[in-house]
């Protein structure tokens, strides 16, 4: 079975709306957002890791580096696995447990670029749009593989720069410029965004993820997280796909 093969059946045009339809809910709504993210993500995380071993994940041990407050605990504790959530800012870590679900998992406050883990101490390491939010997203990738078990799985989940979300919550205005967009926003709002360029938020291009995926010599899989199966061949077209992939998944199998 190809690694991806599970969840190429989950890709519908039906998913990608779905999800898209969720976007909106981000600020007003963060439990319907951030639950549905969750268990999508969850359900992404089993089907590759079944289509790799063909074993299910129930009782997997999953790291999750920048996996946020519980919402992404709560999803894969559900579907049987054993998370650990790893956040570097407390503020992050606590800002919105969902108010319908206990928090479970277990969370370390430690920093993706340099992982407190032992080498291959976890059977799945997943990082989940955060290497755009990270100077060095290479040494996240590094330290992701690092701490993978052999056989294992690191899935490497980020917003491409130029597509139509790498702006975040700057919207369509990156296009201008990653700084420019960044001061009209405060001008607008009146406070710098969440997501600041060049300090919280970098440029970070399909191109350069590839190739340092295929430079590892463990990937098994590439495509777009959000897009329906049959849109996946974006992927293999340069220049496109720096548009039309707005967040690509690298997935990684430690030697």
């Amino acid at each position: 079975m190809v690694a991806t093969d599970l969840f190429a059946g989950r890709a519908t045009l039906s998913r990608s709306l779905r999800l898209l339809g969720q976007f909106r809910f981000e600020q007003t709504d963060p439990d319907r957002f951030y639950g549905a993210l969750a268990a999508d993500t969850a359900a992404l995380v089993g089907d590759l890791w079944t289509g790799t071993t063909g074993a299910a994940p129930a009782g997997v041990r999953v790291l999750d580096v920048g996996g946020g407050p519980g919402y992404f605990a709560t999803a894969f504790t559900d579907a049987g696995m054993r998370y650990i959530g790893v956040e570097p800012d407390p503020r992050e870590m606590h800002a919105a447990v969902p108010r319908t679900h206990r928090l479970q998992g277990s969370f370390v406050r430690a920093s993706g670029m340099r992982l407190p883990f032992a080498d291959g101490s976890v059977d799945v390491c997943l990082s989940s749009n955060v290497a755009e939010h990270v100077p060095e997203p290479w040494r996240l990738g590094e330290e992701m593989l690092r701490v993978t078990r052999p056989g294992g799985l690191a899935i490497l989940s980020y917003t491409v720069w130029l597509g139509p979300f790498g702006g975040h919550e700057m919207g369509l205005t990156h296009y201008l410029g990653g700084r420019r967009a960044a001061d009209r926003y405060t001008r607008r709002h009146g406070h710098r965004p969440k997501n600041d360029y060049g300090s919280s938020l970098f440029a970070v291009s399909a191109a350069a993820g590839l190739d340092w995926a295929r430079g590892t010599g463990t990937l098994v899989a590439a495509f777009p997280r959000y897009h329906p199966r049959w849109a996946w061949g974006l992927v293999k077209l340069p220049g496109l796909r720096e548009f039309a992939v707005s967040n690509l998944v690298l997935v990684l199998r430690p030697l």
